[in-house]
């Protein structure tokens, strides 16, 4: 029987390659969605060999994960010393690439319903990570005295903000900016935690396109 060759090894590219590689990924999937992009595609784009990205990534899921996590701001370092302030800070983040990640999601049509894989690997690049985010801030509150530990609202606090981020669009035609969603934070999300915000985020922003 012929034994199985090693694993290949994941050699070190610079941070700078690193994104090369995520913006080839990125322009390919706005171009042409998630079913038509291809590793061959990303690699003539990138001016690499295939084999590279394979070494690298593994697959097209996780390549395509991992471009989306290169790019979006991080929720962990996130520690204000008030839920409050958490999650308002969270929003701004969240805003950061709204409308970017808005389209990329669009490009991604249907496939993230239907491949499991790339569920998965957008699970574990994306979601995990901002949901322990979420549970970290919620923990330091409850630490803190701010809220109980099993108040009924917690559950619901990453679907809020990354629902609302998600659905402005659809409703209004405009992307969740970040004085959207800090008074979303305000005007919705602390009150249903009990808590009144510290301070008056100002009056609503103009409405108009």
């Amino acid at each position: 029987m012929t034994s199985s060759p090693p694993p290949a090894r994941r050699s070190k590219i610079t941070p700078e390659r690193e994104q090369e590689f995520y913006d080839a990924v990125l322009e390919q999937l706005r171009e042409y969605g998630y079913e038509a992009l291809t590793m061959e595609g990303v690699a003539a784009r990138a001016s690499c060999g295939k084999s590279t990205l394979y070494r690298q990534w593994k697959t097209k899921p996780q390549l395509v994960a991992a471009a989306l996590r290169g790019r979006r701001g991080t929720l962990v370092a996130v520690d204000t010393g008030s839920l409050a302030g958490d999650l308002r800070e969270a929003a701004r983040i969240a805003a950061g690439t709204s409308g970017r990640d808005t389209r990329l999601t669009q490009a991604l049509g249907h496939a993230v319903l239907s491949d499991e894989e790339l569920q998965a690997a957008l699970r574990e690049a994306l979601v995990e990570p901002e949901l322990a985010a979420f549970a970290e801030m919620v923990g330091r509150a409850v630490a803190r005295g701010e809220i109980a530990a099993d108040h009924p609202a917690v559950e619901f606090l990453p679907a809020q903000l990354m629902g609302v981020l998600r659905i402005r669009p659809v409703l209004e035609g405009r992307y969740a900016d970040a004085d959207y969603l800090v008074r979303f934070v305000d005007a919705v999300m602390l009150p249903s935690l009990g808590l009144t915000p510290s301070h008056p985020t100002g009056p609503p922003a103009d409405r108009t396109p």
